[in-house]
């Protein structure tokens, strides 16, 4: 790993972070400038006749907008709504105004100090996450390039996706061609008990088939007893993961799982920065971590957590989607979209590695 990590050979890098700010420098001095100085930031809650209630759950989403001396303008999407907003109006722009918008890794330091007192987790580091990505869509626009150009991949190449079901109805997607689903645990009834539940997740692994991927989100709502028990009923139907079964703080009930579950143990989605995540990964706590770019710290620490997980042998799988504007007859739910669809499902493969 001394001549490139685990983390460059995923992502296609053939070059540090300082050659990714050299070729960046290198366009900019074809543009004869090289600051970008953030003259403005405006964040706000959209709201558009598709978007459920709060635009998603969790107080709702924000895009965030970064006005820069060069005309160009950034975006991003961070959580924790309006609770958001106000940390970035009151906190956050004050700070960032008048500053260098290249020097994106600098200014998410800044911000995290400056939000120390109140922050580290939740509602600070959405907010933090949606002037992050704008700070990197930026970085892009200047260079005239694809931010994932930036980081050394390519844009040419599909994404496999997957669908989250908040609707026993799993045909009509099927037959779109859909092959991956998750299963929220609410996608059929809050009311259902653990036989009733299972039954239904048997039902749609039947329709799917036992070709299509299959996981199930639990979404923090179980205990380790009751994690063990489901585990054995779900063994039969071929999960590909098991999400979140556990309060994300729970770390001795997820050791104790990561030792006894036959099923991968997803999550990570409600985890903040690679130092929320180091635990996450030197304990192995997880078989996919599953940060989400929008709520871990943005783009620069999303970076962090995967040079993390793939130099440890660890999947990593972001959680996203569907932004702006899901609705809830249309697949959404984790990783980048793709004609309103999941990106962050892959197809059957090993787990590690």
């Amino acid at each position: 790993f001394k001549q490139k990590t685990a983390y460059e050979i995923s992502l296609g890098l053939v070059g540090s972070e300082m050659c990714i700010r050299d070729r960046i420098r290198s366009k900019a001095l074809t543009n004869n400038t090289l600051t970008m100085l953030i003259k403005r930031i405006r964040s706000i809650q959209p709201d558009a006749p598709d978007c459920p209630p709060d635009w998603r759950s969790s107080l709702g989403q924000i895009l965030v907008a970064i006005d820069t001396d060069t005309g160009l303008t950034g975006y991003g999407v961070g959580g924790g709504g309006l609770a958001s907003i106000h940390i970035i109006e009151s906190v956050l722009q004050p700070l960032l105004v008048g500053q260098n918008a290249e020097n994106i890794e600098s200014l998410w330091n800044l911000m995290y100090r400056a939000t120390l007192p109140f922050g580290r987790k939740g509602l600070a580091i959405m907010a933090i996450s949606g002037i992050d990505l704008a700070l990197w869509d930026l970085r892009g626009k200047k260079a005239e390039l694809p931010v994932a150009r930036l980081l050394g991949g390519s844009t040419d190449h599909p994404i496999p996706t997957y669908s989250t079901l908040f609707s026993p109805e799993v045909l009509p997607r099927l037959q779109q061609g859909q092959r991956s689903f998750k299963i929220h645990v609410n996608s059929f009834s809050d009311t259902l008990d653990q036989k009733q539940l299972i039954d239904q997740v048997t039902t749609v692994r039947n329709t799917i088939g036992p070709d299509c991927d299959l996981m199930f989100d639990a979404f923090m709502s179980w205990d380790l007893p009751t994690t063990l028990q489901m585990i054995e009923s779900f063994e039969p139907l071929n999960l590909l993961w098991l999400e979140e079964p556990l309060p994300c703080d729970d770390l001795d009930g997820y050791e104790q799982l990561s030792r006894q579950s036959v099923i991968p143990i997803a999550g990570g989605e409600h985890e903040y920065t690679s130092s929320g995540f180091s635990d996450l990964v030197n304990r192995r706590l997880h078989t996919i971590l599953q940060p989400d770019v929008c709520w871990c710290g943005g783009l620069t620490e999303l970076i962090k957590i995967y040079r993390m997980g793939t130099a440890s042998g660890i999947r990593v799988c972001p959680h996203r989607g569907a932004e702006p504007g899901p609705r809830r007859d249309r697949g959404h739910g984790d990783g980048p979209t793709r004609g309103g669809r999941k990106a962050g499902g892959v197809r059957r493969r090993p787990v590690h590695g």
